[in-house]
């Protein structure tokens, strides 16, 4: 395990906004055969409520009540679409956290600041950096392994989350199986659509700590039903 020193300084990890609810913690950026962390949150102003219309998904939902076919949609500029299936099941509270984030546009336009090729793609912190968050996190659901194209939350490390509660919005999708990740993170749902476009953005030139020498964005980040 990494000392608090350089997780301070691996604010870019893949793990994300998973501090605990009283002592929040910069995120650390997991790494290939070696457990992730994950990082610090900001806060953000719930957005109003709307009637649902054209399939897309406008009014908030709950995780007792969660549709049965619900799915994450990200249009990546300059790459393509990518569309998640995410397990309601499994992970109901977590799934209620990001895809409620997605119906209120807080991912329209954020990055994916990490890029690991063979290992990671992580995006939705609003600092761009790793260490930011909507300023709260959720209680962890793991029940499901790390296959390719999977979807999973980031998180702070165990040392100041014994509980392993993920990040409030920070996520990452697997380039590759990641056994290694199994039983330490929360995954949310799985790529239905797009795995080339998620392959491509696992060749995205990179520098210092992982992050894209030119931005990734979300352009457009929706949820729907079908």
């Amino acid at each position: 395990m990494r000392t608090l020193v350089a997780i301070a300084a691996l604010a870019l990890v893949f793990g994300c906004g998973g501090q605990t609810a009283d002592a929040p913690t910069e995120e650390p950026l997991p790494t290939p055969a070696e457990e992730p962390a994950a990082g610090d949150v900001s806060d953000e102003q719930p957005a109003e409520e709307q009637p649902e219309t054209g399939g897309v998904l406008t009014d908030t939902l709950t995780s007792d009540n969660l549709p049965e076919n619900l799915f994450l949609n990200i249009k990546v500029k300059d790459y393509g679409d990518m569309k998640v299936q995410f397990y309601t099941e499994d992970a109901p509270k977590n799934v209620t956290n990001v895809a409620n984030l997605g119906i209120k546009g807080f991912y329209d336009g954020l990055t994916f600041h990490r890029i690991v090729p063979g290992f990671v793609v992580q995006g939705g912190d609003p600092k761009g950096d790793g260490t930011g968050g909507p300023g709260y996190t959720v209680e962890a659901e793991i029940k499901r392994k790390h296959e390719k194209g999977c979807i999973a939350m980031a998180r702070t490390g165990d040392q100041v989350n014994p509980k392993r509660r993920s990040s409030g919005s920070q996520f990452y999708l697997c380039l590759q199986p990641q056994p290694s990740l199994d039983g330490a993170y929360t995954v949310i749902g799985k790529l239905v659509q797009g795995e080339d476009v998620m392959d491509q953005l696992g060749k995205v030139k990179t520098g210092a700590m992982d992050r894209p020498v030119e931005p990734v964005v979300m352009e457009k980040v929706t949820v729907t039903t079908e």
